[in-house]
């Protein structure tokens, strides 16, 4: 896989709080873009989904990546056919987002030291601040 993204959501009064979405894009090993946005008033798992769609259109050419996220909401949906019974408008917009690519999913534990999912979450952790400081 040519590229790897660690994106992350953040909300901080979950549901109906601030929150923000990272994604760090890395391109043969090298981070080449850190993205983050977010939202006065939200929920994670919007955030989750956000942080993907994201991530993912960075990335302009058809590629191959492989993307990780510690949300299991997300990788378990994409991965093991959980029902999509929330948040259909960004399912789709993800599901447009991934369609040109060979998207490998892979879960990855939060918080335990690896250096794209520390910055991920860094940077959600921040937008989410910012966005409770203009709510």
């Amino acid at each position: 896989m040519l590229y790897t993204i660690y994106t992350d959501g953040s909300c901080l009064k979950n549901p109906g709080g601030p929150g923000g979405y990272a994604a760090v894009v890395f391109r043969e090993g090298e981070m080449i873009e850190e993205l983050s946005g977010g939202d006065a008033v939200t929920t994670n798992n919007r955030m989750e989904l956000m942080a993907v769609i994201v991530g993912l259109r960075a990335v302009r050419e058809p590629e191959g990546i492989t993307l990780y996220s510690d949300s299991q909401y997300v990788i378990k949906t994409l991965t093991q056919g959980w029902k999509r019974m929330k948040n259909v408008d960004l399912w789709t917009r993800l599901d447009q987002a991934a369609r040109p690519h060979r998207v490998s999913w892979q879960w990855i534990r939060g918080h335990n030291g690896n250096p794209g999912n520390v910055r991920a979450d860094a940077l959600a952790n921040q937008a989410a601040r910012l966005h409770r400081t203009h709510a």
